[in-house]
């Protein structure tokens, strides 16, 4: 269960994060959140897809991990095997307060429940003992920022996408090589077709709009399931 505390210096003087990654730790997850402007960095690790709400009202974006639910083949040894992991991933435990869509300045907040949280001498220290930030602190703070301002900055983006039928249905059935099914439904991709049907003006609205790079990334993404389906058979190979 989460329990949100503003994070200041004199609550969380000693507080510290373990900052490998583990299954126990919270990280056996098979895809989290992300925002458009992680596109680049992110399509040459993750597939990346789209998902309706639960009103079926807004679109987000996803980068997957794995096949079913609790499954993330990047994890090994206490490591994140990628070059880069997603923001809302690598910020944890720390989230920002309040909703994302509200002006104002944002407090950050900690999560004292999470597995994240250290105990004794582990992890890394988040105030230094003069109470000042760590360089851990602040990079996670820098982090924090890109996120919250790409979270503001999405809403245009996948209005975009709908307002112009770009998003497509799809379902992705496998096989893998110890004869297990895997299949992904619920989600969906970039309709190329509809893409490359465009009108140039439509065209130059998008280019204008900065949405035509998360646009091809987000396509040059998908080829990244050939190297997550061998990830599946690598894992399944080992018992």
């Amino acid at each position: 269960m989460s329990r949100h505390e503003a994070l200041t210096p004199d609550d969380h003087r000693d507080l510290r994060i373990q900052e490998r990654r583990d299954a126990a730790l919270g990280d056996a997850r098979m895809a989290c959140i992300v925002v458009p402007a992680e596109f680049r960095a992110l399509q040459a690790e993750y597939p990346i897809l789209f998902r309706l709400n639960e009103t079926r009202d807004r679109f987000s974006a996803l980068a997957m991990f794995g096949f079913e639910n609790g499954e993330n083949l990047y994890l090994a040894d206490g490591r994140w095997d990628a070059r880069y992991r997603p923001l809302a991933i690598d910020i944890q435990p720390f989230l920002i307060g309040g909703r994302p869509d509200e002006d104002g300045p944002k407090q950050i907040h900690v999560d004292v429940a999470s597995p994240r949280i250290a105990t004794g001498d582990e992890g890394v220290r988040v105030f230094d003992k003069h109470g000042r930030p760590t360089p851990y602190l602040e990079r996670v703070i820098e982090q924090i920022r890109e996120l919250d301002h790409g979270f503001r900055e999405s809403g245009d983006f996948f209005a975009a996408l709908q307002r112009h039928a770009l998003l497509e249905p799809f379902t992705l059935e496998v096989t893998l090589e110890d004869r297990s099914d895997n299949r992904l439904v619920g989600y969906h991709i970039i309709d190329e077709a509809r893409l490359n049907s465009l009108s140039g003006t439509a065209l130059a609205e998008l280019q204008a709009a900065g949405h035509l790079e998360p646009i091809y990334m987000a396509m040059a993404s998908l080829s990244q399931f050939s190297a997550l389906i061998a990830r599946r058979n690598r894992r399944a190979a080992r018992g």
